[in-house]
This record gives C-alpha cells, structure tokens and sequence, in this order.
C-alpha cells in the first residue's frame, strides 16, 4: 500500500496547494474538492475526461491546473477549448479576482460547467458554447491559456484576434515542444518556457509563453 493511499482527497489537495506554494483560503479548497466530486460523478456518465482514478484526478487535473496561478496575472482570462473546465475552474477558484471565459465547442462539456458554476457559486465565470472561428466578444483578453488544446501554431492562430495587445497567450504542454516551436511562423515567439513541477506527478510539464 502506498502512502498516498492512506490520504484523503481533501489531504491530497491541501499537500499540493502547499507544495505549489499557493495561499488558498478554506471556502476555496471546499469548492475545489466540490468540483473533484462533481467531475468524477459527471465522468462516469459522460466521459469528460480519460482520467478516472480520484488520485489520478488530482494530480493530473486539479494541481496541474493550479500550477500555473503564478503567471496569470492579469484581470481577463479565457480559457481555449477547456472540456471539462481544465485548467478554467481550478483558476476561476484560485484567482477569484479575475474574469475568467471558458469556451468550448462540446455541448455535454459547457453543459457540465454551467452546472459546476451553478453548485460551487462561481460569480467570475462566464461559459460560451462555441468553436474558436465563430466566437466574437465585445472585448478582448489579457491572458488566453489553453491545455492541450492544439498545437502551438494553430493555438497562435485561432486567438491572437482576441487578445489585447499588452497581454499574452500561454499553452500548457507535456515534454518540451520542440518541433511545435519550430514550426511557428516569424510572427509569433516564444517569450518564456516555464517548466512546471506538479505534486506526486513525474511527467514533465511546460508552459509556453507566446507574443
């Protein structure tokens, strides 16, 4: 038996937010165990996720989401083909300051977050059922993220219409993207490679910033 074994998930959550270095309050942590519940129980039904393993779910999905608080600091947020709300709730949660957009083309999926947003009492989220060609806000964002989206030259693509000019476009990736970076056009550049290390997970994460 392993030691996680012996931890709740509540455990789980506090032991990485910890190890993230993040200062959530305890309301914060209660909805983000909410959401782990609602995702599971969704999951079994709907298939949002690969993922089913609760620990698996954690770590993969919850704190891999968090791992990346520390470079959204901006005030509008969309989050580009989030699926399950990944990594747009746990950041909607964390950074209750911000406006954060989720926008998905999958109606089961949006369907799924309007019900999370409904039950975790989520007031900085907005949820928009569209593909990326066919969304036109009246504004435009300071941060758009994605995770494992697309690649990175159709990521660039797709959103550089909707980010504000001072802002940025940062994409949650594996293993370092070599050949996706070299296959970027002159226009765009990669401003910042941060590795990400997430509690109880050995896969290696990286967040590409573009301008």
């Amino acid at each position: 038996m392993t030691k996680d074994s012996n931890l709740t998930n509540r455990s789980l959550i506090e032991l990485g937010i910890h190890s993230l270095n993040l200062q959530l309050k305890e309301n914060q942590i209660d909805q983000l165990l909410a959401y782990f519940h609602l995702l599971n129980k969704w999951n079994q039904r709907y298939n949002l996720t690969a993922i089913r393993s609760p620990k698996e779910v954690v770590s993969k999905h919850l704190l891999d989401s968090l791992s990346v608080v520390t470079y959204l600091k901006s005030h509008r947020v969309l989050d580009v083909g989030s699926g399950a709300g990944l990594p747009g709730i746990p950041l909607a949660i964390a950074c209750s300051n911000n406006e954060i957009t989720l926008l998905d083309s999958c109606t089961k999926k949006t369907r799924f977050l309007m019900q999370t947003v409904i039950e975790l009492g989520l007031t900085n989220v907005s949820i928009v059922n569209k593909r990326i060609e066919h969304y036109q806000p009246n504004y435009l964002f300071d941060t758009i993220i994605s995770r494992a989206f697309s690649k990175l030259i159709d990521f660039a693509r797709l959103t550089s219409r909707l980010r504000d000019p001072s802002g940025k476009l940062l994409a949650m990736k594996g293993v370092y993207p070599k050949e996706e970076i070299e296959l970027l056009p002159a226009a765009y550049k990669v401003r910042n490679i941060y590795p990400l290390s997430i509690p109880r997970l050995e896969a290696q994460r990286h967040l590409i910033e573009l301008q």
